[in-house]
C-alpha cells in the first residue's frame, strides 16, 4: 500500500470513527425534539417512537404560556450581549498585554491568573456575593455583566498564547512607521487576531446563556428571570408536563446550535492557531 492509499485509509477511518461518535452526541438532542412533539401518552412508549404521531406543535405555544418566555428570553439576551461584549473588549487588551508589552511584574502577574483559573468557582460564589450586596447590585442583572469587562482568566490565557505566534516585526515595523502601542494594537494585532477572539465571544455567549447558578443567586425578581431560571420554574410547576418541558428545552438550545452553526470554521481557527507558536 504506497502512501498516498494510506493516507486516504486514515482519513476516511477518522471520519467513520467521529461519525459514529457523533450519534452518542446528537441522539440526545433527537429524543428532546421528538418528545416536544409528542402526546403525553406517547412518550414513555416501549421501544420509544422517534417520530410523533400525531406532531403536537401546540406544546411549543403551551410552553410558552405557562412562563413569560418572552420576557425571559429578553433578559437573557441582554445579559449575554452585554457579557460577551465585556469578554470581547477586556480580554484581548490583556493578553495583547502579556504576550507583547514588556513591563515589571509581567510574568508574576500572569502565573497568578493562570492561578486563578484553578480555583473552583465555588471558592469565590460567597466573596463576589457579598462584595455585589455591598455595592448594592444584588437584585440586578449587574453582576451578570460586570465580571466580564474585568477579564476571564481562561479567555486571556487562549488569546496569549494567539498573540504569542504573531510575528514581532509587525509591531517593529509599525513602531518604525509612528504608530503608538494602542494603534498598533487595534489596527494590526486585533484583526490578525480575529479567529481567537470569535472563539471567545461564542464560549462567552455559551457560557452566559445557559448560566443557572449566577441568575439564581443575584436575580430576586422573576420579572428579572432568564430562560434558565424560567425553565427550572417550569419545571416545579409542570414537571409532570414532559413535552411542554422538552419544547422550552428546545427553544433554549436551538440559539447556541445556530451561533456555532455558523460560526465553526472560525472556532476551530481560533482553538487551533491558539495553541501554535
Amino acid at each position: 500500500m504506497d502512501g498516498t492509499m494510506k493516507k486516504k485509509v486514515s482519513r476516511y477511518s477518522a471520519h467513520i470513527v467521529l461519525i459514529v461518535a457523533s450519534f452518542f452526541f446528537i441522539i440526545p438532542f433527537i429524543w428532546m425534539v421528538s418528545t416536544s412533539l409528542k402526546p403525553m401518552t406517547q412518550i414513555f412508549t416501549f421501544p420509544p417512537e422517534w417520530v410523533p404521531k400525531p406532531v403536537m406543535w401546540s406544546n411549543y405555544l403551551d410552553a410558552m404560556t405557562y412562563i413569560p418566555f418572552f420576557t425571559y428570553l429578553k433578559n437573557t439576551i441582554i445579559i449575554t450581549i452585554f457579557s460577551t461584549l465585556g469578554a470581547v473588549i477586556s480580554c484581548p487588551l490583556v493578553a495583547y498585554s502579556f504576550a507583547k508589552l514588556k513591563w515589571p511584574g509581567r510574568n508574576i502577574l500572569f502565573i497568578i491568573t493562570i492561578g486563578v483559573m484553578m480555583i473552583p468557582g465555588q471558592v469565590t460564589m460567597i466573596p463576589l456575593f457579598l462584595l455585589f450586596e455591598k455595592l448594592g447590585m444584588v437584585g440586578t442583572a449587574y453582576p451578570l455583566i460586570i465580571p466580564a469587562f474585568f477579564g476571564v482568566p481562561f479567555y486571556i490565557f487562549l488569546l496569549r498564547q494567539f498573540f504569542m505566534g504573531l510575528p514581532d516585526s509587525l509591531r517593529e515595523a509599525a513602531k518604525i512607521d509612528g504608530a503608538g502601542e494602542f494603534r498598533i494594537y487595534w489596527q494590526i494585532m486585533l484583526p490578525l487576531a480575529k479567529p481567537a477572539v470569535l472563539a471567545v465571544g461564542l464560549f462567552q455567549f455559551m457560557a452566559s446563556w445557559t448560566d443557572f447558578i449566577g441568575p439564581l443567586l443575584y436575580l430576586t425578581d422573576s420579572v428579572q428571570y432568564t430562560i434558565s431560571l424560567g425553565l427550572q420554574q417550569f419545571q416545579s410547576q409542570k414537571g409532570s408536563e414532559w413535552g411542554l418541558m422538552m419544547a422550552v428545552s428546545t427553544m433554549m438550545t436551538i440559539p447556541v446550535i445556530i451561533l456555532f452553526f455558523f460560526l465553526q470554521k472560525t472556532f476551530i481557527r481560533g482553538i487551533t492557531f491558539s495553541g501554535i507558536k
